[in-house]
């Protein structure tokens, strides 16, 4: 028997009883009826639904009303029938898609997300063939990008999947709808360009776009010159998060790993050596580690110093700190993140032991972020005007590459980073997930401090999918407070609360500006979020720390060495010189 406080309706001829608030839309895919949708979007298994109903292709029919009902947006009611595919609502979906198709781009054939667009599959799923409605788009604008991503609003549709994300996950607040009818867009205030906004380009809204209006700027050609060029030493570093994702773009299951076969594959795009940014991690967590046990031994021994430290490894969250909390830029680690440490130590300690002037040297980053991009083009990230990293492509962006030189990627045999900067600990693997960061860096600040060995290497209280987490380690007798925030919206909550006087004493806090961590972000497979499938790259991400001999960063021999032949230790002139940045309030609007 039902429970007497649930919900009883009849869909398509099936009973279902679901709880009071239910959409007809949740009570559909509780017993496995397909609506289809557009502007709605669950995000990452958690309660937050973007549902603006707004695309009206989820409508459905409802007995005894007048008017189709949106199903994302309509809350059951006891007794309701319900028809999801009758002959009515087939028309009407029909009607909307044929809408939307008649003022949008005609260029599929050239349109990067042809093939896995929303729009072209709700076209093929309402068996639209032909367009009725005749004449050019109405809706013409100027394509505008930035170093991150570009914009061509006439391929909006007003789903407002991007507006809901940047403004209710991630708190920016970029992007607006704007305009009426043909004109209607989600566009920035007054038309800026994003880099006069407060966008942080973290590509969340790249990332749930359902059609081509939003995607990231292709880098590709310039990758391709420098392969071509036989006088460039061409070298690659790959992040930690892509090898439990890149697979999903050869069909694939999410987490699988394949870091061998993204090691072959870049060899046979013609790379002259493939190195693992997971080594540049086990590099960070020496120096960042190093200035987070410097702050605390002044907190243990009563001196004034900035806490709590917060990690610097995410450039959308270094973006969104820089804009919106000038009056903190002591907090942050002054530690590189791991692909401007990479690109420091390439093009100086390597090209040194090549014998080769750094500026023929062509770093190339594989990376799951559009805010990487941003990253390589920061000024304390060049050295006279040359960049520690000269590109930086995203997961999408390599598959694309790799599928365009005919590389069968699933079949590859698995390749081996080169030496010796792809030596790595499960300790910088476990970067690419929410919490890794912070756990990393306690494994050995832990170990360093105590002069002894974790009894359990595993940190469980910072691991999970919950926004903000809070967990107390007990390190030399004293409770050393630290916090882990994805999402910048969870990010703003922590500031307020440490501009507001720091309730929490927090000694250390790890955020990440996308929703999962790295692994869920803008640049990586399209997932429209799905959180079964960062749960899979996650599970993965800390199966390949598992099986690692070494896990932690100052027992890797190949970190060991570096500081022994060319940095001296930790936090040295020269380490601070290459390794570490600075901060700068960034005015936006």
């Amino acid at each position: 028997m039902a429970d007497m406080k649930s919900i009883n309706v009849v869909i398509d001829r099936k009973q279902v009883s679901v709880a009071p608030g239910s959409t007809i839309l949740d009570a559909a895919q509780s017993i496995g009826i397909d609506i289809p949708t557009l502007c709605y979007m669950r995000l990452h298994n958690t309660e937050y639904k973007c549902q603006p109903a707004s695309c009206r292709i989820c409508v459905v029919e409802v007995e005894g009303r007048r008017n189709l009902c949106p199903a994302c947006a309509t809350p059951v009611m006891e007794g309701m029938v319900i028809k999801t595919s009758s002959m009515r609502v087939l028309s009407a979906r029909r009607m909307i898609v044929e809408l939307m198709i008649s003022d949008h781009p005609n260029d599929c054939l050239t349109c990067t997300k042809s093939g896995a667009c929303e729009l072209q599959d709700l076209a093929r799923k309402t068996g639209v063939v032909d367009i009725h409605l005749s004449g050019k788009s109405q809706s013409e604008y100027e394509i505008r990008e930035n170093k991150a991503i570009v914009r061509d609003m006439s391929k909006c549709i007003m789903c407002r999947r991007c507006e809901q994300m940047c403004s209710d996950i991630q708190s920016v607040h970029a992007l607006s709808g704007v305009d009426r009818g043909f004109e209607s867009v989600v566009g920035t205030a007054f038309d800026e360009s994003l880099d006069n906004t407060m966008c942080v380009g973290c590509g969340q809204c790249v990332a749930v776009c359902p059609v081509g209006a939003l995607m990231e700027k292709d880098d590709t050609d310039q990758v391709i010159k420098a392969l071509a060029d036989t006088d460039m030493t061409v070298v690659f570093q790959t992040a930690p998060a892509t090898r439990v994702a890149i697979g999903e773009e050869f069909g694939l299951e999410p987490g699988t790993d394949v870091t061998g076969k993204l090691v072959t594959s870049l060899k046979d795009l013609g790379a002259d050596y493939v190195f693992d940014t997971d080594f540049a991690a086990d590099l960070t967590i020496m120096e960042e580690g190093t200035e987070l046990i410097d702050r605390l031994n002044k907190f243990l021994n009563g001196e004034k110093t900035a806490l709590p430290l917060l990690t610097s490894c995410c450039p959308g969250w270094v973006n969104f700190y820089e804009s919106n909390y000038p009056d903190m830029l002591d907090l942050p680690s002054t530690a590189k993140s791991p692909q401007g440490m990479f690109g420091a130590v390439a093009k100086n300690y390597f090209a040194e032991k090549l014998n080769i002037d750094r500026k023929k040297m062509f770093v190339v980053s594989v990376m799951p972020c559009t805010a990487k991009k941003i990253e390589a083009d920061r000024e304390e990230l060049k050295e006279d005007g040359n960049p520690d990293v000269d590109v930086v492509l995203t997961t999408r962006e390599v598959a694309r590459l790799i599928k365009l030189a005919n590389i069968d990627f699933v079949n590859l045999p698995d390749g081996d980073y080169d030496s010796p900067l792809g030596e790595s600990t499960g300790a910088a693997v476990i970067f690419g997930v929410t919490g890794g960061v912070l756990e990393a860096a306690l494994r050995t600040v832990y170990e360093v401090l105590e002069k002894k060995t974790l009894p359990r290497v595993e940190f469980e209280a910072v691991r999970g999918f919950d926004g903000l987490k809070v967990a107390t380690v007990t390190i030399v007798g004293q409770d050393i407070n630290v916090a882990v925030a994805h999402g910048l919206s969870n990010a703003r909550k922590v500031m307020e609360e440490i501009k507001n006087g720091n309730p929490r004493n927090l000694h250390a806090v790890e955020v990440m500006a996308c929703p999962g961590g790295c692994i869920g972000g803008g640049g990586q497979p399209y997932h429209y979020g799905d959180g079964d499938i960062l749960k899979a790259r996650t599970n993965a991400t800390y199966q390949i720390d598992e099986a690692k001999v070494i896990r932690k960063s100052h027992e890797n021999p190949a970190i060991k060495a570096l500081y022994e032949e060319y940095y001296e230790e930790p936090g040295s002139e020269i380490a601070h010189h290459q390794l570490h940045t600075r901060y700068t309030y960034r005015e936006r609007y």
